[in-house]
């Protein structure tokens, strides 16, 4: 089938390998005017990291992640008030797990179908009409064209899903936090293979060193509007005063407009829930259809099981799409469900509202490295989802 797809990042990026592997025909839609790498840094494991076994993509994946040693937390003065060992994760899920910018995950994908699918960079879809046989895209600049499937891959704010199924208020719904993210060279001090945090009430900054002297650099903040205007200004009225590097890691993101992959990355912390992921011959994937937040830390993955998983059961569907799309909303629902419960959770690690929660983050953060208390934990990071094999 031909089908198009909305969106290159990883979702996208990932399904569009598994479509062209078993014998589709997609197209990538992206708004900017190139690929992108780079980004925020993600945790990658658990159902993802197995698909991208299965792609062969794993060694490419760990030359380019960073195998992050520890969690510190620090106090205004620079001090080490709690420190956390990753190699509590990898006693609960093994050595399947890295730290990759979200970007270059996708540009790994991407590399192994860079010569066989047509990409289209620089537009957007601005209409989608569903005939019950095909489906017609119209876009900003290209001419209308016809496709047998319409995949949304593109994000918290899918312009796919606004077009299908309605507006974003419908669907998104706000957590009470903003982020801001930002990668800046040459920042003064450096902390290697560790992610370096520090908080106060309602608000937190972190920052991890990437090669090439560069530095990535995290805000997250409790706010109760949801709407955005004006991020240098939001960022400077909660961390200006803060106390440890945060007017120096401000200044360091200053003039920084988002405009490009290394730009400032500034939205919601929000999650998406839908009664049904598809309608007719259009589909959502990924965040579009069921954003777990950056608070979740395994969108990534999830994205790269969702594409296979879906190209897997139109396969065994033979091309019949609506069965596929049930199928595959009945496998990944549960899983989706409970990976948006558990980063709800999450919230108050990354914006703790009180000094006494903050002390008691700390306490938790040290205790989380004593063995036996490691599995109490276990049910936030492990994956209860048994992946299909697909033969693909």
């Amino acid at each position: 089938m031909r089908i198009a797809i909305s969106g290159a990042g990883v979702a996208g990026t990932a399904l569009a390998y598994w479509l062209h592997r078993t014998g589709h025909t997609p197209t990538v839609i992206e708004k900017a005017e190139a690929f992108r790498s780079g980004g925020y840094i993600v945790d990658f494991w658990g159902v993802g990291y197995t698909v991208a076994q299965r792609m062969g993509l794993e060694s490419q994946i760990l030359d380019r992640g960073y195998q992050i040693e520890s969690v510190r937390s620090v106090a205004s003065d620079g001090h080490v008030v709690a420190t956390l060992d990753t190699n509590v994760f990898r006693r609960l899920i093994g050595d399947e797990f890295t730290s990759i910018p979200r970007g270059d995950l996708a540009a790994t994908v991407y590399a192994g179908i860079a010569e066989d699918v047509e990409m289209i960079y620089g537009d957007s879809i601005t209409g989608i009409t569903d005939g019950g046989d095909s489906v017609r895209l119209t876009f900003t600049h290209a001419g209308p064209r016809e496709f047998d499937l319409v995949i949304g891959a593109d994000g918290l704010h899918s312009n796919v899903r606004r077009l299908v199924f309605g507006p974003d208020t419908d669907f998104e719904h706000y957590l009470g936090c903003k982020v801001a993210a930002a990668v800046v060279d040459g920042y003064r001090p450096r902390d290697e293979l560790a992610y370096v945090t520090y908080a106060v009430p309602g608000q937190q900054v972190s920052r991890v060193a990437l090669r090439d002297d560069r530095t990535l650099t995290l805000f997250v903040f409790r706010d109760a509007s949801p709407e955005i205007s004006d991020p240098g200004a939001q960022l400077h009225d909660r961390f200006a005063d803060a106390g440890w590097e945060c007017p120096q890691l401000l200044t360091a993101i200053e003039g920084l407009d988002g405009s490009t992959g290394e730009g400032l990355y500034f939205d919601v912390v929000s999650q998406v829930r839908m009664q049904r992921w598809s309608r007719g011959r259009v589909l959502l994937i990924g965040d579009a259809a069921g954003c777990i937040s950056l608070l979740g830390g395994e969108g990534t993955g999830l994205a790269i099981a969702e594409a296979y998983v879906l190209a897997g059961e139109l396969r065994r569907a033979g091309g019949d799409h609506r069965r596929a799309f049930e199928t595959y909303e009945a496998r990944l629902r549960p899983l989706i469900e409970t990976k948006q419960s558990n980063a709800q959770q999450l919230l108050g690690f990354f914006a703790t509202r009180t000094r006494f929660g903050l002390y008691f983050r700390n306490l938790a953060i040290r205790a989380m490295n004593l063995r036996m208390l490691t599995n109490l934990f276990a049910g936030a990071v492990r994956d209860d989802f048994d992946l299909p094999d697909y033969g693909i």
